[in-house]
This record gives C-alpha cells, sequence and structure tokens, in this order.
C-alpha cells in the first residue's frame, strides 16, 4: 500500500524550481507561510515548555515536515534549532530544498520518501502534515502511518482545506480560474477533507484534538489571519495518547 498519488507528485516536480521564488508560481504559498509558522512555532513552545527568547528553543525535539516541497516549513523550524527530517516522494523537490539549505547554512535531513517509507515509528516528537492530505493517494492509511511515527505525547499539525460550497468558490474557482494564483487542476474539490471528519480519522488512531483554527485571507490588506472560520483553510492540531 501506499501514500504517493504519482498525478499529483508531478504537478509539483513540474514547479520545483520556482519554490523559492516569492513572486513565481508559489507566492500565495509564501503569503501564507508567516501565519501558519507563527501558530505552529507558538503551539510547539507552548505543548513541549520552551522558551521562545531562547536562541534556539527547539534543540532537543525531533520534528518530520512530510511533503516538505521546497522547505518552506523545515528550514523556519531548523532555525529555532530542532532536528528537522524534511521528506517529500519528488525528487527534484527534494534537490532543491537540499541546496537552498545549504546556502543557508542549515543541517537539514531531506530524503525522497513518503512517509510509510520511513522505519522510525513512535520517534517524532512533531509531525507536520502541511497542505499535504488533499493529495495522498489513501488518506487514512496516510494518516495511520503519519501518527504511527509520533512520539506518546507529541504533536501533529494537519493542515489542508475544507469541503464546502465556499472553498471551491475561494480555492478552486476563485485561487485557480480568477486570480490565477495556483496553476489550474492544482486542487481536486472532492478530495478536501471536512475538520470533523479529519478529528473522527485521527481520534482513531489514539489522537487527542487539541485545537483547530481558521486561516483566513484578507483581500485588502493582502495578508492572512488566524480565525475562527473553518470554511476554507484551517489547521488541526492533535496529540498522541
Amino acid at each position: 500500500m501506499t501514500t504517493i498519488n504519482q498525478d499529483e507528485i508531478q504537478k509539483f516536480s513540474t514547479l520545483a524550481d520556482e519554490w523559492w521564488d516569492v513572486n513565481g508560481k508559489f507566492k500565495p504559498l509564501h503569503m501564507f507561510n508567516p501565519i501558519r509558522i507563527e501558530y505552529i512555532r507558538n503551539s510547539i513552545s507552548q505543548h513541549f515548555k520552551k522558551d521562545l527568547n531562547d536562541s534556539l528553543p527547539f534543540r532537543d525535539l525531533k520534528i518530520l515536515d512530510i511533503g516538505s516541497g521546497g522547505g518552506l516549513v523545515s528550514e523556519p523550524m531548523s532555525r529555532l534549532g530542532a532536528d528537522v527530517t524534511g521528506i517529500d516522494a519528488s525528487e527534484k523537490n527534494i534537490k532543491v530544498s537540499t541546496l537552498h539549505a545549504k546556502k543557508s547554512n542549515l543541517k537539514i535531513d531531506y530524503q525522497i520518501k513518503s512517509p510509510e517509507e520511513l522505519d522510525k515509528k513512535n520517534y517524532y516528537d512533531v509531525v507536520l502534515s502541511l497542505e499535504v492530505i488533499e493529495h495522498v493517494q489513501n488518506v487514512d492509511f496516510y494518516l495511520k502511518t503519519c501518527c504511527s511515527l509520533l512520539k506518546k505525547g507529541g504533536l501533529i499539525f494537519t493542515a489542508t482545506i475544507n469541503r464546502t460550497l465556499t472553498s471551491y468558490i475561494k480555492a478552486i474557482i476563485g485561487a485557480e480560474y480568477i486570480l490565477r494564483w495556483l496553476p489550474i487542476g492544482t486542487h481536486d474539490w472532492n478530495k478536501f477533507i471536512k475538520p470533523e471528519e479529519l478529528e473522527s480519522k485521527l481520534t482513531g488512531f489514539d489522537i487527542s484534538i487539541q485545537d483547530i483554527k481558521g486561516l483566513s485571507f484578507n483581500p485588502i490588506n493582502q495578508k492572512w489571519k488566524q480565525s475562527k472560520d473553518t470554511s476554507v483553510n484551517y489547521i488541526l492540531i492533535g496529540s498522541k495518547n
């Protein structure tokens, strides 16, 4: 059994050279990244009682970034001192992220792998699954594997898009067809997952839900913010029992 969807991998491999171009195809992700990094950083520090005033507050934490892409999340976590492993099924993505980390003098263990290929059960303090679940082949197997890699008491972050009429209008029609923020066909609305569905699946894999936040875009100031509105983008945190 595999979580790899070759068509999805090919989509992102085609764009791999643009990961760090803030005005390129991943411009929406660069705009989106600061708010999710802030939320992840603050949640980890609160859960593990880390002082963010420390120069390297996450120095004793092992973090796994699944679907790490160009390293847009792996690198900030590494700068906070974490021992970061970034995995991606796209060889091109891993080459781009490895080169960028080297240029940035960051030591990140990037591997061309899907989560089921990792042999590190109950190993990571934090598992990051950000904008990945809507692109995998088998959601239940994917989540089960992610949870198996997490230590008891560890945190799993899952960020994705809700399956609502609003998300179809904003994330598909708006972002892909009207604003052209993303290439047409980037997302399949039918693969989006509702928060209650995700909660149910994670609970079945011995995860206690800690928090859920909506992430909303303000078209006036062109910035993202945390909100109670989970109708489109949201991020969910769970802790392993």
